[in-house]
């Protein structure tokens, strides 16, 4: 039984059609952000919302934004058919994410509503004819629809009645501040905007001081990640690195970790040594690698979903995005697109039934770890995070255990209860495979990679 104060979907006031599609979707009641901001988006109010990943607050703005799309569209007079709904996030992948999520809650009113997504830069041609039709709601990164305002194939200046600015904790450090800023220029002085975040950060604050009217803040009291019962975190002391690869081919090749399971390093050799490493034990992974056609990354995560790999490796590269610094901070029409900052994987994108995160390397920032820890025990599923760390390492995490404690300075990542010297025994084939692993190797691995990624994203390009 539900907690009997929970304000269900059905005691809302939505349309019988959303209510139908939130049915479909298997949701029996709304998730604390979805309970909280529903009901405040529908009495008109701006929102600035922290919720965590896997909170469920793509579907906290889109079902306060179909239910007014078609509250307009049912009762008021005749209007002219208008973009009236804008979503930006950071990445393509969020914008493929958000669209579909969109589409699902909106499938008993297709007719009424349709949604646009154009983040991707390769379509600018079909874009410009999708949005001639004036779809009701646009999806897409800052940089593209910027693109189409300035092209005039996007006109809001007179329709737009609802701004969505989701992960918008990542948005500037994407590089995207100085095209934020323009765009606003091309809105109405008059909308309601909502903000979603993982976090609030100084940026969030910066774009709550552009984006919206008085708005109510929803700082949920629920922590970051989920409770103990449900996610459990636990460190690794190794000694060495070499012990970190030991422990590794340990902890897989004796199934002591099941499931499905992401290993995140802090860059893209070492994804690449940690692949050919397991390769030669026969453990299969795959390397989400950025420099990879979109295509190919959104073939990589399906496959994994649908069990071809149970390993993914990847860095918070792929992850969040490149981070933006110092003087190239904001400069967005100059920042380097070789490695596309709309192209990070991971955030909010649905890797299906994580069983467990493994820290191979130390995450750079308590953020990141939060973000990479959010990739398992999803909605009410179970999920384990394993940090390895070396003992130059521990102050560092002890600033990650302070942010996750809350300062309460109680012991979240508990010490992994594991004796290595069971496994010396397993230490020179260890040490053999490492030492095959050379730079050259890898970086053969890497370019034969990205050339078969290539014909292959063709393929795929061709059955779309």
């Amino acid at each position: 039984m539900g907690d009997p104060e929970t304000l269900g979907f059905e005691h809302m006031g939505l349309d019988h059609r959303l209510l139908q599609a939130v049915t479909d979707l298997g949701w029996s009641r709304p998730t604390l952000i979805q309970e909280k901001a529903i009901p405040l988006a529908l009495e008109g109010k701006d929102l600035l919302a922290r919720a965590r990943t896997g909170s469920g607050k793509t579907a906290a703005y889109a079902i306060p934004m179909l239910q007014q799309l078609l509250h307009k569209k049912a009762t008021g007079p005749a209007v002219e058919q208008a973009v009236r709904a804008l979503v930006l996030v950071p990445t393509k992948e969020l914008a493929r994410q958000a669209q579909s999520m969109i589409q699902q809650l909106a499938a008993y009113c297709a007719r009424d509503i349709r949604v646009a997504n154009v983040s991707a830069a390769e379509d600018s041609a079909s874009q410009r004819a999708v949005l001639m039709e004036k779809p009701d709601v646009v999806v897409g990164t800052p940089s593209r629809i910027l693109n189409h305002l300035q092209q005039d194939n996007l006109k809001l200046q007179d329709s737009l009645e609802l701004l969505v600015v989701d992960e918008a904790d990542l948005l500037f450090s994407f590089g995207f501040e100085e095209e934020l800023k323009s765009l606003l220029c091309h809105l109405p002085r008059i909308y309601q905007a909502f903000l979603m975040s993982a976090t609030f950060n100084e940026d969030v604050q910066a774009l709550k001081e552009l984006v919206l009217h008085n708005p109510v803040t929803l700082k949920l009291q629920e922590s970051q990640l989920p409770g103990p019962d449900q996610l459990q975190q636990f460190q690794v002391v190794c000694e060495t690195e070499e012990d970190k690869f030991l422990l590794l081919y340990a902890l897989l090749k004796l199934s002591l970790i099941r499931g499905k399971s992401l290993l995140f390093v802090n860059t893209m050799e070492r994804s690449y040594r940690l692949r050919l490493f397991l390769e030669q034990f026969s453990i299969p992974a795959c390397v989400l690698n950025g420099e990879l056609p979109l295509r190919s990354r959104c073939h990589i995560i399906s496959q994994f979903n649908q069990g071809f790999y149970d390993c993914v490796i990847a860095t918070d590269a792929e992850v969040l995005g490149p981070p933006v610094k110092g003087k190239d901070r904001g400069k967005g029409p100059k920042r380097n697109r070789a490695a596309d900052p709309e192209a990070g994987v991971a955030r909010g994108i649905d890797f299906h039934h994580v069983c467990a995160v493994l820290n191979f390397d130390l995450p750079p920032t308590p953020e990141a770890y939060i973000h990479r820890a959010g990739r398992t025990a999803r909605a009410n599923n179970p999920g384990i995070v394993l940090t390895f760390v070396l003992p130059t390492e521990q102050s560092h995490l002890g600033k990650i255990e302070e942010l996750l404690s809350g300062g309460s300075g109680a012991p979240i990542l508990l010490p992994y209860q594991f004796r290595m010297e069971e496994i010396e025994g397993f230490r020179y084939r260890c040490r053999d495979a490492m030492r095959s692993v050379t730079k050259q190797a890898i970086r053969e691995a890497r370019l034969k990679e990205i050339k078969e990624e290539l014909l292959h994203s063709e393929k795929l390009k061709k059955e779309d």
